[in-house]
């Protein structure tokens, strides 16, 4: 069985974060495991706290897994200081981990902040170089680009830049305020478009990360970079129209909605 290691806060609610890193791997067929940056009290309307794992005991976690069950692919999520990140780039760097997605998670759904000002330049600087994938929404793009995103155009020049700039492939997501949820690949000097089916559901909170996760799953299978891309979409696309309705805010996506209970 392939493995992959999701590297991100735990979310309380359990919609976003490690625990739906966990959630979509398993249903994308593979092993998750997991190495904690940060405790998260938060819920469908916001976060109230974090609680971040310290760098040493962040390294022991990553030893552990790699020393014993190595990875396929990893997936990175919410790492909010720059000395975890160092730790993480490192760790990685050592055991020549590949298939890297990172997801760049600097602002919740619900719009609470999730980085420090100095973790986002270390993310910059030596995550992102290390990257097989990045998955930046809209607002993240234009900070790593440093360019406003207004059109489809915007888009095409924001992810060539980025990925020009740090040389890793870019997936910029682009979300009904650009485009009708449509996702755009740019990788080795070439565009590709992934549609996003329209699913009336306010119901949001961790797409990015089940995205991601996703990604890294099918990576983790052996699939194409573009393959892992489509088959998360049609993933991420199944478990919106499921329509699952939790909380009082932006709740969660449905992982399981391909699961049946014999």
């Amino acid at each position: 069985m392939k493995t992959a290691l999701t590297i991100a806060g735990s979310d309380s609610c359990g919609g976003a974060g490690i625990q739906a890193d966990i959630k979509t791997m398993t249903m994308n067929g593979v092993y998750a495991m997991s190495a904690i940056t940060a405790m998260t009290a938060q819920n469908t309307t916001g976060v109230t706290a974090v609680q971040e794992s310290t760098p040493d005991f962040l390294k022991q976690q990553i030893d552990a897994v790699c020393e014993d069950i190595f990875p396929d692919a990893v997936k990175i999520g919410m790492v909010s200081s720059r000395e975890l990140i160092s730790v993480i780039a490192e760790r990685l760097k050592f055991y020549e981990v590949k298939n890297i997605v990172v997801d760049p998670v600097m602002v919740s759904t619900s719009g609470s902040s999730l980085m420090k000002t100095d973790a986002v330049q270390a993310l910059i600087d030596e995550l992102i170089p290390i990257a097989t994938l990045i998955t930046p929404n809209v607002p993240e793009a234009e900070v790593l680009s440093g360019r406003s995103i207004k059109s489809i155009d915007d888009m095409m020049t924001v992810a060539k830049k980025i990925s020009d700039t740090y040389g890793c492939a870019v997936l910029l997501k682009g979300g009904h305020s650009i485009n009708d949820a449509n996702d755009l690949l740019y990788v080795n000097g070439e565009y590709r478009w992934f549609e996003g089916k329209r699913i009336d559901n306010p119901n949001t909170h961790g797409t990015g990360c089940t995205l991601s996760s996703a990604i890294a799953s099918n990576l983790a299978k052996g699939y194409t970079l573009e393959m892992s891309i489509q088959k998360a979409k049609d993933y991420i696309s199944g478990a919106l129209s499921a329509m699952l309705d939790l909380g009082k805010g932006s709740g969660p996506l449905n992982h399981t909605f391909s699961y049946t209970v014999n």
